[in-house]
């Protein structure tokens, strides 16, 4: 029985290894191969995982038609079928990269970007709230990035040698018209809308996404928030004004409703501060929103936001045409914006962002020459200056995106987009003669633009827009390339193409002569390394420009002649943030160095513009002391002078020429801040409270941004801020949620 048994043992390990196969082989990506790749036979027990050279071995006892799995972290799936008959099998497998967002490559050649989608983040909501020169003001924080240039004598953003109305704002994807309150003369004004409403921050100061246009030269792309974390309200209040504010949260948290409304007089300021110009009305504003946001369905979203302001300012300066004589200038302005929004995914990878908003902005404005008891006096020569403008603006714009998903992040988008717009202005002289002026214009844009990810480390965005003009009756197309490669853990590199197009300036028109679109090609390489708390990035960017709007002087009205203007741009920026190094600190520093040259409206050759500055830098420091609940904030910003030029129409030869130029001092400001967040009241009663103290050019530097001429060009006066040194005093409260220590964990 011994024997047999023996013998049986050794007959059924013969069966058993004559029965097994062995599967051997080597895995590798593209480049080398794959340590700790896993491959084994489908629902088995049989497998291996593969050593530092990619090498595997083993043996299994499966039989037939099988499936052989290989898998590796960071590696799509590999599926293999084999036929198993006991005779060894070798394998050469190369696993293809999986495609995901944590460790993809992203585009980002000439745009900044902050949102909770991207990496790449730069500024966020708090940053803007409380960088020090800001002033809370969207784009007074964007000014300390590079490319955008600091103009004080005008509003908006000019940026790598652009004009302001080269750059555009979009909120949840559709155009904003009117973005800042209306201009008054040499005094730059502010944004309108509140940074705490917006979650996502794109700056593109060039080679912007195919889904925009009509911007020559930047974007600045900003996405409202979604749903508050809880019902709350806030208020708040300053010598200078007052805001209240309530925000409600549905008990499912599917959706919400909120309202705010602020009131801002600058009189105590004003009397306490000594203004250049006379304020005879002080700059007052009524301000007032409404939202509501609910869910759709569980990826769907839909979101509403309503704005309103009234304001009226009145300032006086001295005439530089008439000794003894000033200038008068009346504004009261009312503004309206409504912004509809709905994204939702379709299924089977498909998803739509559409939105519609609407825009009615009204300026009744007057001017006039006053004589020492300030009334109003109509002197000879002189007369233009004594008129009223009565403006209405209705601008409306829809927008759809759809989307198509594809395996990894590759992706197609594809839409429309329609701008309506409709400006009737009535010019009144002194003497009661009516000059109505009525424009429209309907712009039909279509887009398409592709995702393309090769791997992780490879990626370009393909993409194409085409533009028509009802006013000029012309079209245009633009394409638009961006290819990013990753170099080593954090870093890459990218460059970007792109042709931009833009119709000509509403206030130059109607015009008796053919014009078209003016034109802009955009060249773009850069380098950065974004980590969780630092980045760095290098730019260079050529920009040339064709087809400009160029303007004459008919019956002594300035208008446009012709699309025959051009110019370029160059240069090279970088950007460093830390908030590493030092515990509880934060700063960033940005540098631009812009060469650039146009001959456009009325310039006589191609020459500098006067709002562009060949070296501007910036250095933003942010400092939180935890146990005072404290953080100090500074910034610093230098910039060299900017030429100016007094150019006049020559009527004899019937050409412009320039009488006078000269360069301004260079401009240098320092502004501070501190903000103090207690717990003020009892715990449960105010959760949130911040004490805010802000002081912007603490040094009161002497800033000119320019020279204003006499009629007759023999005198000039310096075009300087209103006041040297500007400082704010407020406190604001939020009952039912406690935010305090998400303002330490964020350094505020």
């Amino acid at each position: 029985m011994r024997k047999i048994f023996i013998l049986s043992v050794v007959v059924f390990i013969l069966k058993t290894s004559i029965a097994q196969t062995t599967i051997l082989g080597v895995v590798r990506n593209n480049k080398q191969p794959i340590n700790g790749a896993t491959i084994a036979i489908k629902d088995s027990y049989d497998g291996a995982t593969t050593d530092s050279a990619g090498k595997f071995r083993f043996r299994t006892t499966e039989k037939g038609e099988q499936i052989l799995v290989v898998s590796a972290i960071g590696y799509k799936t590999f599926e293999q079928k084999l036929n198993l008959s006991g005779t060894s099998q070798d394998f050469s497998i190369t696993l293809k990269e999986e495609i995901n967002e944590m460790r993809a490559v992203v585009i980002t050649a000439g745009a900044f970007e902050a949102s909770d989608r991207k990496r790449t983040t730069v500024l966020t909501s708090l940053d803007i709230l409380t960088t020090a020169s800001a002033n809370a003001d969207v784009t007074g924080a964007i000014k300390t990035l590079p490319g955008a240039q600091q103009i004080g004598e005008a509003e908006g953003l000019f940026v790598r040698g652009g004009t302001a109305a080269e750059s555009k704002i979009f909120i949840d994807g559709t155009l904003v018209n009117n973005f800042f309150f209306t201009s008054e003369p040499n005094i730059a004004t502010r944004g309108r809308f509140s940074p705490s409403i917006f979650k996502g921050t794109v700056f593109s100061a060039g080679g912007y996404s195919a889904l925009y246009g009509q911007a020559l030269s930047s974007a600045l792309i900003l996405e409202s928030i979604d749903l508050p974390d809880q019902s709350s309200a806030d208020f708040g209040i300053s010598p200078i004004g007052g805001s209240a504010g309530f925000q409600k949260l549905s008990k499912k948290k599917t959706a919400s409703w909120g309202l705010n409304y602020g009131y801002t007089n600058v009189y105590l300021a004003f009397q306490i501060l000594k203004t250049r110009p006379d304020y005879f009305v002080m700059p007052a504003y009524h301000t007032g929103d409404a939202n509501f946001r609910f869910k759709t369905s569980k990826t769907g979203f839909l979101k509403y936001y309503g704005y309103f302001s009234q304001n009226k300012v009145g300032i006086r300066t001295s005439s530089l045409d008439s000794i003894g004589y000033k200038d008068a200038f009346r504004l009261r302005n009312f503004n309206m914006y409504h912004n509809l929004s709905w994204k939702e995914n379709l299924g089977a990878r498909w998803k739509f962002n559409g939105g519609v908003s609407y825009t009615n902005n009204k300026d009744h404005i007057k001017g006039s020459s006053q004589d020492a008891d300030n009334d109003d006096i109509v002197l000879p020569g002189l007369e233009y200056k004594n008129f009223q403008l009565d403006a209405d603006g209705n601008y409306f714009n829809a927008k759809a995106v759809f989307e198509k998903r594809f395996e990894g992040l590759s992706a197609l988008r594809f839409g429309t987009e329609y701008n309506h717009s409709d400006d009737r202005a009535k010019y009144t002289l002194y003497n009661g003669q009516k000059y109505p002026n009525t424009l429209k214009e309907n712009l039909f844009s279509g887009f398409a633009e592709t995702d393309v990810y090769l791997t992780n480390d490879l990626a370009a965005k393909l993409g194409a827009r085409m533009e028509h003009s009802a006013l000029l009756d012309k079209f245009n197309f633009a394409p638009r390339v961006s290819l990013a490669q990753k170099l080593g853990k954090d870093g890459q590199a990218s460059l970007a193409y792109g042709i931009f197009y833009q119709n000509p300036e509403r206030k130059y028109l109607p015009s008796p002569n053919e014009l078209g679109f003016a034109k802009a090609t955009h060249y773009i390489a850069q380098y950065q390394t974004v980590t969780s708390q630092t980045t760095f990035r290098a730019e260079i960017f050529y920009k040339k420009y064709e087809d400009l709007l160029k303007t004459t002087v008919v019956n002594n009205q300035q208008m446009a002649a012709s699309n025959t203007g051009y110019g370029y741009a160059k240069g090279f920026e970088f950007f460093w943030r830390d908030r590493k190094t030092i515990k509880n600190f934060d700063y960033w520093i940005s540098y631009s160095y812009l060469d650039t040259k146009r001959d456009f409206l009325n310039y006589p050759a191609e020459i500098q513009p006067n709002f562009a500055a060949k070296h501007t830098a910036n250095l933003v420091l942010k400092k939180f002391v935890s146990k005072l609940k404290t953080q100090f904030n500074a910034n610093y910003v230098f910039a060299t002078g900017r030429p100016y030029y007094n150019i006049r129409y020559d009527d004899v030869n019937s050409k412009y020429a320039i009488y006078d130029q000269g360069k301004t001092v260079p401009y240098n400001s320092l502004s501070f801040s501190v903000n103090y967040v207690p717990n003020v009241f009892k715990q449960g009663t105010t959760k949130y409270n911040v004490f805010v103290l802000s002081i912007t050019n603490v040094l009161g530097n002497k800033q000119v941004f320019g020279y204003n001429y006499s009629y007759n060009g023999i005198r000039k006066e310096a075009i300087v801020p209103p006041v040297k040194t500007f400082i704010y005093l407020g406190a604001f409260l939020s009952l039912g949620v406690d935010r305090t220590q998400d303002i330490i964990n964020n350094n505020l």
